[in-house]
Formats: C-alpha cells, structure tokens, sequence
C-alpha cells in the first residue's frame, strides 16, 4: 500500500470531541504527530489520554471531529487507515484460549497476510520478546507483563507505519522493557513513527523527541521535548500545567499513631 507523501503528518487529530452522559472526556483535542517522530502522550488520571487514542484508531467513535493517519480519514476510510496502524490499547481483551503463536497467526490471517509470512514473522517476534518458551501456552495463563508483550507482537506482526501503543511499558520488568524500548527506537530509526501514552515522566523523556501534554480533554502544551520543559525536568512542567493536587495531606493522622 503507498504511505501517502513526505509532507503529509503520521497521526493528526482535529477538534476530537467525546461525551459520556454530561461529563466532556475530550473536549477538541488537536494535535499533529510528524512523520519518524517517537511522540509522548502525558496527562494525569482521566485526562482524555485512552478516550483520544482509542477514537485516533478507529476504536471509539468521536462525537465531533476527525482523525487522520498518513492523511487517511480513520472513519472516513477504516480498512485503508487501520492497515497503516499497529494499535496496543490500554487493558486489551486478548483471546484467552488461543495460545501465543495461535493468536499471532490468526490475526495475521485476520489481516490477509501469507501463511509462511505469518509463520516466521510470528517466530521472530516471539524470539525477539522472550515468549519462544510459552508460544505454545494459552493467553489465559500469560502474566500481566507477558500480556503485553504478545499485544506488542500482534501490531508490529503486520509491519505498520504508526504504532499507537498506551501504556507499553505497564507490568513489564526492566529486561523486557529494555528490549521493547530498542524494538522502538529501531522502528523509529527505519522510518516508522510511534505515539506512546505514559504516565512516566523519564521514560518519555529518555525515548521521545515531541510530547504533548493533555488535561481536562484538552491539549495543555505540545512540541518538541525540549520545547515543551523550557530547560526544567517535564514532571515539573507537567505538574505546573495540570495544576498540582495535594488532596488527602491533611487527616490521617492515625497513620503516624
């Protein structure tokens, strides 16, 4: 499929609007990810990070406005959007009784992908993230952090040009997480572009060249990292942006009895 061209964004969101009941979870969220950048998506609890993922990839509808990947409108055009998009939601439902390579290979069929592509890609993957041992053992009996690795495999199986993963790197232990982070500065050096949701300051400052920061559904700051801190750590410009809670320091006195 042709990647549309050099000047066209890999991700663009434009006044994204999302409702439930009477609370505004995304109240016009516009932001542009350029193409090759490794973008980090930051906000506290209930910002509107998950809710404007989720309709940026076609899996929630918005209410208002409209997403774009490589100029694609994502609900405009789905199966030509989302064939450019590997996607790891927070809290994905994985068929539980398929088994690790099973899954791999069903999706992979899913997609319409060669069986002997299927095979080895999903080898290589599972060799790659350490699940060569359990590719035979059913995704009900996967840990938390083994769950996310095998979602990580399921979108890089197809080869996208955008990775929109959030929280990645949740329940991972360190060598796991050592080993995702240079799957996706690989994948971001090879020309791919990748937006990562995280509530770790330095992890998207040690892996991210653009982050936004969204509060209260909407976009607070957005650019370039060192943009966006000024010269300051980004936990303290994030904390100065999202407005610091100090709810609960008062009471408890019990706690020291």
């Amino acid at each position: 499929m042709r990647v549309a061209g050099e000047g066209v964004a890999a991700l663009r969101l434009v006044g994204l609007c999302k409702r439930f009941g009477d609370h505004r979870a995304v109240d016009g969220v516009e932001l542009t990810v350029p193409r090759g950048s490794f973008y980090g998506l930051v906000g506290p609890n209930g910002a509107g990070k998950t809710t404007s993922l989720s309709m940026a990839v076609g899996l929630l509808r918005p209410d208002a406005g409209r997403a774009e990947v490589f100029g694609v409108d994502v609900w405009a055009d789905p199966l030509r959007a989302k064939a450019l998009l590997g996607v790891l939601p927070d809290g994905l439902a994985l068929p539980e009784r398929l088994t690790g390579l099973e899954l791999l290979r069903y999706l992979g069929r899913l997609r319409g992908m060669e069986g002997r592509t299927v095979d080895s890609r999903a080898e290589e993957l599972l060799a790659v993230l350490e699940l060569t041992d359990t590719a035979r053992t059913a995704v009900i009996d996967y840990s938390t952090g083994m769950r996310k690795k095998i979602a990580l495999a399921t979108a890089l199986l197809h080869a996208p040009r955008l990775l929109v993963l959030d929280e990645p790197f949740e329940a991972v232990d360190p060598v796991s997480a050592a080993t995702v982070r240079t799957i996706l500065r690989r994948f971001v050096a090879a020309g791919g572009s990748v937006v990562l949701s995280s509530h770790v300051m330095a992890l998207v400052e040690s892996l991210c060249d653009h982050v936004a920061v969204i509060a209260g559904g909407r976009v607070a700051a957005a650019g370039t990292v060192d943009e966006v801190r000024g010269g300051r750590a980004l936990e303290d410009v994030f904390v100065e942006l999202v407005g610091a809670r100090t709810g609960g320091v008062e009471g408890l006195e019990w706690l020291a009895s």
